[in-house]
């Protein structure tokens, strides 16, 4: 029973570390290419733990290669355009001007329901409101509205805003992040002085502080046991 926990914890370990060397994607932003090598990898790894009969090495060993291979076509895929193209394949217009280009559909084989279910998704229901909608190498597919149909910014109607930064995180349940103090070319003492202001003389009683780039701070205190209950 040991030793299938012993194998177990070293092929997950090694899972881990390979797929954050795959990089950081979410499932559907992955390539074709990569999706694969997501579900071999788990197959190799569940093999081993399963039958204690096989040695560890030859769930690692091919793991481990599968990792090579990956980050091998990634680099070709960043040097070449050409080699891009055919490992990941090219996006494709399936709608154009209000349009559905059906050679597109039946060369993706994309059905008019599954077309019309992610324009649904997407928040779009008039096909003639789309200048272009393009199904992307991963799948998705993206949208881009008629001029006339799209959403009213500030540049449209000349009025000047605002510079809006990221907010920086200055306390995350309790524990001070020196880091952002810094990039804010503040302290802890100016952190500490902030918060006797708002009656709060113990960082530890923050649950969550943030800076925005006008200066202004928001916090929430950690609730008490049994609050909210």
């Amino acid at each position: 029973m040991l030793v299938v926990f012993i194998r177990t914890l070293i092929l997950f370990l090694i899972v881990v570390v390979v797929m954050r060397a795959m990089g950081k994607r979410q499932i559907g932003q992955l390539q074709p290419f990569e999706l694969a090598v997501a579900i071999m990898i788990s197959e190799l790894a569940a093999v081993p733990m399963q039958n204690t009969g096989i040695p560890l090495i030859n769930g690692i060993i091919p793991i481990i290669t599968l990792l090579v291979a990956q980050l091998l076509l990634s680099l070709i895929s960043l040097k070449s355009v050409k080699a891009r193209g055919i490992i990941c394949g090219k996006p494709n217009i399936l709608i154009e001007n209000g349009k559905i280009i059906e050679a597109n559909l039946r060369k993706e084989m994309y059905t008019l329901n599954d077309l019309l279910e992610q324009l649904r998704i997407k928040g779009t229901s008039n096909i003639s409101d789309i200048e272009y909608a393009i199904l992307e190498t991963n799948g998705q597919l993206s949208i881009i509205p008629k001029s006339q149909k799209r959403p009213i910014t500030p540049e449209d109607i000349k009025i000047d805003t605002q510079y809006e930064g990221i907010p920086l995180d200055l306390v995350i349940d309790g524990d001070v992040n020196y880091k952002n103090l810094k990039r804010a070319n503040l302290d802890e003492s100016w952190l500490i002085n902030q918060l006797n202001s708002l009656g709060i003389r113990n960082i530890k009683e923050t649950l969550f502080v943030s800076l925005d780039s006008a200066g202004k701070l928001y916090l929430q205190k950690k609730s008490k046991e049994g609050e909210g209950h």
